[in-house]
């Protein structure tokens, strides 16, 4: 254990992608408004975290791992409440700044561990600061061992096929976190990690095991993948690459809140091949950390005491 304590202190990820400031306004909820028949939360504690790629960068930090993280936020408040929460937590956070947007966020009001309401603020980056930060990113893959590119369909990987192609060209193993159902744009990434809801909306339905095997195998083949990670919530994950199939059942003891859960299967994932570790062995890693962080509240990490005691 300690050999590999050692060399994921050395490992290097890039990550990219969509960040965001995840908010929440705990309170009580002991009336309803005179004004329309909705519940009245009173604030007893606010939190803020940071989320999306941002998560995905902390989590790397906090299992031991170097990490740079490259995005785009408004030149406002929240922009600067992320930068604070990333420098605290060890992240080398190189954030554009880009005054025609607002960064992105996600309030959230909870009673009783129960969330009520939602907002999100959010709008896409100019084509400008995103051209920018492709130029950054080929200077960042030359240090670093592996890339990690967070999409959540918020503009900041519209050139994620360049990047890609950037990354495969520099000897860089990409690992992306796809949104949406068009996955042309993630041809030729080492590895893509949809969720099992993600994959059902570009391969369809399937009955049986047999059945989700052959649409993985040619969704694979169909974007020129080396592997796809399927995270099957309840059923664990399933790894196709080429002649092999690996599952794992799930390590989840208790499910508490899944928001974010994908954000630490592709750090610890990322991080772990950057450590050196095959695909399979970095896969069952993560897997164990998927079912620490789903026992949390909200947008959490996993720590390395608790990933490796």
């Amino acid at each position: 254990m300690q050999i590999l304590l050692q060399k994921i202190k050395k490992a290097k990820v890039l990550v990219v992608g969509d960040v965001m400031l995840d908010r929440y306004w705990f309170g009580d909820v002991e009336r309803i408004s005179p004004e329309a028949p909705v519940p009245v939360a009173r604030i007893t504690k606010t939190d803020e975290r940071a989320g999306g790629a941002a998560n995905v960068a902390r989590n790397i930090a906090s299992l031991g791992g170097q990490v740079r993280l490259l995005a785009v936020v408004g030149d406002d408040e929240a922009g600067l409440s992320l930068e604070r929460l990333l420098m605290a937590q060890g992240v080398d956070a190189l954030l554009h700044r880009d005054s025609e947007i607002s960064t992105t966020v996600k309030l959230r009001v909870l009673a009783r561990q129960q969330q009520l309401l939602r907002i999100d603020f959010e709008n896409k980056p100019s084509h400008e600061v995103l051209a920018a930060k492709l130029d950054e990113f080929k200077l960042s893959l030359l240090d670093c061992d592996v890339v990690i590119l967070s999409d959540y369909g918020k503009g900041g990987l519209v050139h994620v096929q360049q990047m890609i192609q950037a990354a495969r060209a520099a000897g860089k193993p990409v690992l992306v976190d796809p949104k949406g159902d068009e996955y042309e744009c993630y041809r030729g990434a080492t590895l893509l990690t949809p969720n099992r809801s993600e994959f059902r909306q570009v391969a369809g339905q399937w009955q049986s095991e047999v059945e989700l095997i052959q649409k993985a195998t040619q969704l694979r083949a169909d974007f020129d993948l080396d592997a796809l990670l399927v995270t099957r919530s309840e059923e664990g994950m399933t790894l196709f690459r080429e002649e092999q199939v690996v599952h794992k059942p799930t390590h989840a003891r208790e499910v508490y809140d899944v928001s974010g859960a994908g954000d630490t299967v592709i750090a610890t994932l990322g991080l772990m091949l950057a450590a050196g570790l095959d695909l399979p062995e970095a896969m069952d890693w993560s897997n164990r950390a998927a079912g620490i962080v789903v026992a949390k509240l909200g947008t959490a990490v996993v720590s390395a005491s608790e990933l490796f005691s």
